[in-house]
């Protein structure tokens, strides 16, 4: 049983005021700082979240209890002025937080950005725009542990695991059934496999259709959705066309909490992942999920999903054809799902491991 917890007047702070500042405003990410920014004002905290303009009308900050603004540098400035702390969340929001802050001394929190920093000119600005940030923290938080060795190979003096879960999807009143959604679509007596995540090279969209290739042997054949948006669109939907791919992209969605829970496999073809959100979905719908074994992904599942290696298209059709065979191993896996989701922290977990690190660091500047 769950309670409330009690607006409290925190660290001797009448109250402690804090600053979230959201950069790209990602799905798991703007989820995590809506999540984090109601636990905080439920506390006492005073919070003001600075993000683009677009996230508070889709997660609604403001109806968390924080203050919102935008995410243009001087309202960021303007917001960070007279801030106790100040939260970052990922590379850019990390570096415009640092630089809103000079010349204040106010610690500076960093949640770490997702993933390796790639080659060429980019991964060099990447890696300098890391090691820049990660020296102008007082404390980086990382959702796994390859999060944390990365911030501190990049000079962090203090690096720590802080596992962050997101919530869990809210579903309409009226949901559509399961039957209702796979009609719409199309796959009543066909198998269904969904993958949700912006259209980026870094997903691995470009391996899951090298995978759809072979699903077309199968009977009945699989339909692939993607459920998201981005700017490899055009190329995958080029390649959907031309080789006549059993795959749909469906756009941004706002119900991927029913697409899912109609699905009989999730898929995640990542290149890089900390704590996905579209595992923690699945497990959590007591769907079965086959994922590239990247980042933070094998801790986050345990053995409640399928790895392979990531690019390894054949790995992955295989593994996904062998579930659609075996009805008993997707049952397995469903039910291993919702116990390892039973695991992860709570959402009061993360507010209170965050507050903790709030109130380290107010003890450090007393």
């Amino acid at each position: 049983m769950s309670s409330t917890p009690v607006p409290v007047t925190p660290y001797g702070r009448t109250p402690l005021r804090t600053v979230q500042v959201l950069g790209g405003g990602g799905a798991g990410s703007s989820a995590h700082v809506r999540s984090l920014a109601a636990g905080l004002a439920a506390r006492g905290v005073r919070v003001t979240v600075c993000a683009p303009v677009e996230t508070e009308g889709e997660y609604d900050f403001t109806g968390a209890g924080a203050r919102f603004a935008p995410a243009a540098v001087t309202a960021l400035r303007a917001a960070c002025t007279g801030a106790d702390i100040v939260h970052a969340h990922g590379l850019h929001a990390g570096m415009r937080a640092a630089l809103a802050l000079r010349g204040q001394r106010v610690p500076l929190v960093v949640t770490w950005p997702s993933g390796p920093s790639g080659e060429g000119p980019l991964g060099q600005l990447t890696r300098l725009l890391e090691r820049r940030v990660a020296r102008a923290a007082a404390v980086v938080l990382g959702a796994c542990s390859a999060q944390v060795d990365q911030a501190r190979r990049r000079g962090a003096r203090d690096a720590r695991l802080a596992p962050v879960t997101v919530p869990a999807a809210r579903q309409a009143p009226e949901a559509p059934d399961a039957g209702k959604v796979r009609a719409e679509l199309g796959v009543v007596e066909r198998p269904l496999l969904i993958a949700v995540g912006s259209l980026v090279p870094h997903r691995g969209y470009h391996v899951l259709l090298d995978a759809a290739r072979e699903w077309r042997a199968l009977d009945p054949v699989p339909l692939l959705v993607i459920a998201g948006e981005g700017p490899q669109r055009a190329v995958l939907a080029r390649r959907i066309e031309t080789e006549g791919l059993p795959v749909r992209l469906l756009g941004r969605r706002p119900d991927v909490a029913e697409l899912l829970a109609a699905a009989d496999v999730a898929v995640l073809p990542s290149r890089w992942e900390a704590r996905s959100l579209l595992a923690q979905e699945a497990l959590r719908a007591g769907v079965p999920l086959v994922a590239t074994a990247v980042g933070g992904v094998p801790e986050l599942v345990g053995e409640a999903a399928v790895l392979v290696p990531y690019g390894d298209a054949g790995a992955f059709a295989g593994a996904v054809a062998e579930l659609l065979g075996d009805a008993p191993r997707r049952a397995g896996l469903a039910a291993a799902g919702l116990l390892q989701a039973g695991t992860w922290p709570s959402e009061d977990d993360t507010v209170a491991q965050v507050l903790a690190v709030y109130d380290e660091l107010m003890d450090r500047t007393r």
